[in-house]
């Protein structure tokens, strides 16, 4: 009859036997939210994100907003997924606030500028989706348009509250994520903002079709792609995809 040892050392090799998935941290909101009797505040994510890293063979992580022990989390996971969210404060690129800018949570704003500038010293694979890719836009010296309806005249980007909007973008070729999908690809969006001044070291990787900027990357980082549509709520994984590929290697 086996020993509780000789388990012990049986478990052990068919865990060193198994190919480690990648870590990866997905930033999590913030917020008030009910379940059961509780109406609390709480650190939480949409689940698609963490569905898709996992479709995509990683184990994710969820990370919340702090300045603290950013670098004992960056040693913990191989990868980063920021989240979408609210406005991000636009004192951080130097606008006024405008009607529309809502929800702005300064602590999750600069732990996460903090978080991935930190992640980037390291040249660690970051996928940053709709705000997340703002908050690359912005730590890189950018600022962003408020209200795009003031800009492109309607709200095709977010005509329904909850709800995505479906359109495709066009990719700029000799870009990463042109290589990733192609010279088009359908998308969904869910964003009022947008990119005004491209920040220093990124280069536009995708338009709309109403000529807004819908994505950025930065090409002297091995992977570093900010897109404003949320690929997690689509069915291709190309995306999550290479996050886990780049962060395994």
């Amino acid at each position: 009859m086996p020993t509780r040892r000789s388990r012990r050392q049986n478990s052990s090799r068919r865990r060193s036997s198994t190919v480690a998935r990648p870590v990866i941290g997905i930033t999590t909101y913030v917020t008030q939210a009910q379940w059961g009797n509780w109406d609390v505040e709480a650190a939480l994510v949409p689940a698609a994100y963490v569905q898709a890293v996992e479709r995509a063979g990683g184990r994710p992580v969820l990370i919340p907003p702090s300045q603290d022990g950013i670098a004992e989390t960056l040693d913990a996971v191989d990868g980063l997924l920021f989240s979408g969210g609210s406005d991000l404060d636009p004192d951080l690129y130097e606008q006024e606030p405008h009607n529309e800018t809502v929800g702005v949570v300064r602590e999750r704003d600069r732990a996460e500028l903090a978080l991935l500038e930190a992640a980037l010293a390291r040249d660690m694979p970051v996928l940053a989706v709709c705000r997340g890719s703002q908050v690359l836009n912005v730590a890189r010296g950018g600022d962003l348009v408020q209200h795009l309806p003031d800009v492109v005249g309607d709200e095709k980007h977010k005509h329904t509250p909850g709800t995505f909007a479906d359109h495709d973008v066009t990719l700029e070729d000799g870009t990463r994520l042109a290589a990733l999908l192609g010279e088009r690809a359908p998308v969904k969006s869910h964003h009022h903002q947008g990119f005004g001044r491209v920040g220093e070291g990124l280069r536009v990787a995708a338009y709309a079709e109403d000529g807004t900027i819908e994505a950025v990357e930065d090409p002297s980082h091995r992977f570093a792609l900010g897109v404003l549509w949320h690929p997690e709520a689509g069915e291709d994984m190309k995306l999550f995809e290479e996050l886990v590929r780049q962060a395994r290697g």
